[in-house]
């Protein structure tokens, strides 16, 4: 099929199922009841918990009567911790019971919680004591008499006291259907404060099971999740894709590129997803050249423009087929990926096509209609992944979700003649210098293609003649420097002087959310305060 105007549906195999989560779950426990099902990756192996698929099923279901003896179906509860197994237990328990999940960032200030709270009106909040120096409990009870519909305060030390308040819950639990609402992912924040995606079962379910077919990973693979699960990698490409596999799932408590290397050393890996800067890290650690990796099936990457010179980096470092997944919170998350069977050049320079069940389309950002194929618009996607609303927000609703089903992303992308996506940038990070358009994913690919750069972003900083100039953050490469005048002139050598920065910063570390995605927001409003030193 070719294409002439930029609309494409995905493949209708594998079928989209009308399933809810807690079926996933049984259907994995009845299938593989003795497997190992999840094991605690912290860094004390003596220490390292784990269960078999049928002990995972029976602590779910002792979570779901514990939460059903407090909660109602369709209450909402909070969870506020860094990845520790009770979190993946509560999910599934919350699916059994009917109970909405909110993911809190654990990384999260009292303000930024005390929000999360009161816009979710969540009745309940599971909380670890603390983590990194945040003092989270102690957060969440000076916050409760603030947030009135928070009547359920229930510690992670308390864990077990917690379950064994469900032993005498002697109802049944409620019927839940695929399309019940399931989770609360507050999005990340990357253009601005954060808005409660409202998503179901039926699309974390199949989506999550879509994109581990997509890696071509093998059923009962070790899967090392090193994403956040606050955030639907973790929580549902990484957790709910385990079961859907019926997977061994090595959970990292908190992404160290030393540790997750190891873990894949002792238990034989063979699937991680991970945000670039991840992998970066993990190329970059000094064990990575004595890791044994031969037992990779599949790596996927996503959350941020993967630029060509890094996927051709991971596909050389690593030795296992490389996917790029695309998309949002608001799309459950993902909406187009690459196959392992891509050529290097769709790898490295596409998204790929879109998932099953999913329809993906290029509009005009001033007319909203549908463009031919090889033209920049907007990407636009709809489906049974989309989600239901951003919860309790009809206006941002309607601004985002229009009358026939598509969720307006955002995004820059063209689509080519087989249905194959490039993505240009945000729409709201395009520069627009005198008149002209700039993307900054071509600048961004192109200096992270110079051995000095580590890392680097693009922004547009505003202009009094201008409107807007370009500027390039740039974080050295591990022993090397940035050296303004060389990489100006290695900019002009491959572009035209429009798109060549005007305005150079080197950088330590970026101001991320906590999926791994750059806020360049914040590098403007940082800029503006007169924070960088331009070199």
């Amino acid at each position: 099929m070719s294409l002439t105007i930029s609309n494409a549906s995905g493949p209708t195999e594998p079928a989209v199922r009308n399933i809810a989560i807690g079926t996933l779950l049984e259907e994995a426990a009845s299938a593989a009841p003795d497997r190992i099902a999840l094991i605690e990756g912290i860094p004390d192996v003596a220490a390292r918990r784990q269960w078999t698929y049928a002990e995972l099923l029976k602590d779910a279901q002792r979570t779901a009567r514990a939460l059903a003896a407090r909660f109602e179906k369709g209450d909402r509860v909070a969870v506020w911790a860094h990845n520790i197994p009770e979190w993946v237990i509560l999910e599934l328990g919350c699916a059994l019971a009917g109970v909405v999940l909110v993911t809190v960032n654990p990384s999260y200030q009292r303000h930024e919680v005390g929000y999360v709270l009161k816009q979710s009106r969540a009745v309940g909040l599971f909380v670890v004591p603390g983590f990194r120096g945040n003092p989270m409990l102690a957060v969440a009870q000076e916050l409760q008499p603030e947030c009135p519909e928070l009547r359920e305060l229930i510690s992670f030390d308390q864990w077990d006291a917690f379950l064994a308040t469900g032993e005498d819950f002697a109802g049944a639990l409620p019927e839940v259907s695929p399309s019940d609402p399931m989770m609360i992912q507050y999005t990340s924040g990357t253009t601005g404060f954060p808005k409660g995606a409202y998503l179901n079962h039926r699309g974390l379910a199949n989506n999550a099971s879509h994109t581990v077919d997509r890696m071509n990973i093998s059923e009962g693979c070790v899967f090392v999740t090193t994403m956040p699960l606050f955030h639907t990698g973790g929580s549902v490409i990484c957790v709910l894709g385990s079961v859907a596999k019926r997977a061994t799932q090595i959970l990292v408590e908190a992404f160290e590129p030393g540790l997750v290397l190891e873990l894949f050393d002792t238990y034989r890996g063979n699937a991680m997803v991970g945000v670039p800067t991840m992998l970066i890290a993990m190329l970059e650690h000094p064990s990575f050249s004595t890791t044994e990796l031969s037992q990779l099936q599949g790596i996927c990457s996503g959350g941020a423009l993967v630029p060509e010179a890094l996927v051709r980096k991971f596909e050389a470092g690593l030795g296992a087929p490389f996917t790029i997944v695309f998309g949002q919170t608001e799309s459950s998350p993902v909406s187009s990926m690459t196959s392992p069977s891509d050529t290097i050049e769709d790898k490295s320079g596409t998204i790929g096509l879109p998932m099953p069940g999913a329809e993906v389309k290029i509009i005009d950002t001033e007319t909203g209609d549908t463009v031919p194929v090889g033209i920049v618009g907007e990407y636009c996607t709809r489906g049974y992944l989309v989600m239901d609303s951003y919860f309790e927000m009809p206006e941002q609703t309607a601004e985002t979700i229009d009358t026939d089903g598509w969720l307006h992303t955002g995004d820059l992308a063209a689509m080519d003649s087989r249905g194959y996506c490039t993505v240009e940038g945000r729409l709201k990070d395009m520069i627009i210098r005198g008149g002209e358009n700039i993307y900054p994913k071509e600048l961004e690919e192109l200096l992270f293609a110079n051995d000095a750069v580590g890392e680097a972003a693009v922004v547009g900083l505003p202009d009094d003649r201008l409107g807007e100039t370009v500027a390039a953050f740039i974080r050295p490469a591990p022993g090397q420097s940035v050296n303004k005048n060389e990489l100006f002139a290695y900019v002009r050598q491959n572009l035209s002087a429009q798109k060549t920065p005007q305005h150079w910063f080197e950088v330590s570390e970026f101001p991320m959310t906590g999926s791994g995605k750059i806020q360049k927001f914040k590098l403007r409003e940082q800029w503006e305060a007169g924070n960088w030193q331009e070199l």
